[in-house]
């Protein structure tokens, strides 16, 4: 099992990334996929999920009405639109996913909104 995120940079407040992750060694389609992200010196928080089906989504406060987040069955990706990003948005995100009762997380992407 593994997932690798990418996508991550530098962007000014008000603006807008699209992170990636690719999903191999397991099948896809059956499990939730999340996002998350964990800012210096802060714990890791969950910003969005998405069920199996993709027709479920997840998203905390302080995210919701800036980020989506979507599945492509096919490719095998979970993406994360984040729009009207602001400095408190600054962090390394990860991709996780839970199969069979372990955790398996990517390496992370860096994300920083700064202007």
């Amino acid at each position: 099992v593994q997932v690798v995120e990418s996508g991550g940079g530098l962007v000014q407040p008000g603006g807008s990334l699209r992170l990636s992750c690719e999903a191999t060694g397991f099948t896809f389609a059956n499990y939730v996929m999340s996002w998350y992200r964990q800012a210096s010196g802060k714990e890791r928080e969950l910003v969005a999920g998405i069920t199996s089906t993709g027709i479920t989504t997840n998203y905390p406060d302080s995210v919701k009405g800036r980020f989506n987040i979507s599945r492509h069955r096919i490719k095998k990706m979970v993406y994360l639109q984040m729009n009207s990003l602001k400095p408190e948005d600054t962090g390394v995100y990860y991709c996780k996913v839970r199969v069979l009762d372990r955790e398996y997380w990517g390496q992370g992407t860096q994300v920083a909104v700064s202007s």
